[in-house]
C-alpha cells in the first residue's frame, strides 16, 4: 500500500462549560494535574491515547485520569459535552458545539498537533487516473474547508 497525505486537520482541546465550572479552566499543562480526560481507546493497542500538546515545538503527551473510556468518535464528543472531561478532536468535528457554546476550547497556547489525512492505494507502477483525480479532489475539498 502507498499513502499520500492530502490534508492536516486542526485539532483542539475542548471541555464543556459545566466541566470548566467544576474544575476550572487550565492555564497551562501543570494545571492539568487537577483535571480529568475522557479516554479514547486505541483499536490498535487497546490502550488510552494520551492528550498531546505542542510546547516549544515539541509534542508533549499527557495521560490524565479518566471517568470513562470510549472507542467511538461520537461517544468521545458526547462525553465531553456531558461534562465528563477534556478531549482532543479535529475542530470540524465540534464546530457546531463550539458555536452553540456546548464546548469551549482550552489551552490555546498549547495546540494539539494536526491530524494527518491520507489516501491509501495499492502500489502499481502506474497510478490509476481515477485514484489521482480522487486524491486531488480530496486535497481541494480539505483546502476549501480551511477557508471557512
Amino acid at each position: 500500500m502507498v499513502g499520500r497525505q492530502v490534508a492536516l486537520l486542526e485539532q483542539v482541546t475542548v471541555a464543556s462549560p459545566g466541566y470548566l465550572k467544576k474544575y476550572g479552566e487550565p492555564a497551562d499543562l501543570q494545571a492539568l494535574a487537577a483535571h480529568r480526560a475522557v479516554n479514547y481507546m486505541s483499536s490498535a493497542t487497546g490502550k488510552a491515547v494520551p492528550l498531546e500538546f505542542t510546547v516549544n515545538g515539541q509534542v508533549t503527551p499527557v495521560q490524565l485520569p479518566a471517568v470513562v473510556s470510549v472507542t467511538g468518535a461520537d461517544l468521545y464528543t458526547g462525553a465531553a459535552v456531558a461534562g465528563l472531561g477534556l478531549v482532543q478532536v479535529p475542530r470540524y468535528r465540534v464546530a457546531a458545539e463550539l458555536v452553540s457554546g456546548r464546548l469551549k476550547i482550552v489551552l490555546r497556547d498549547f495546540p494539539c498537533p494536526p491530524m494527518p489525512v491520507s489516501v491509501l492505494y495499492s502500489q502499481n507502477r502506474q497510478l490509476s487516473s481515477r485514484v489521482r483525480v480522487f486524491a486531488q479532489w480530496l486535497r481541494e475539498i480539505f483546502a476549501a474547508g480551511d477557508d471557512t
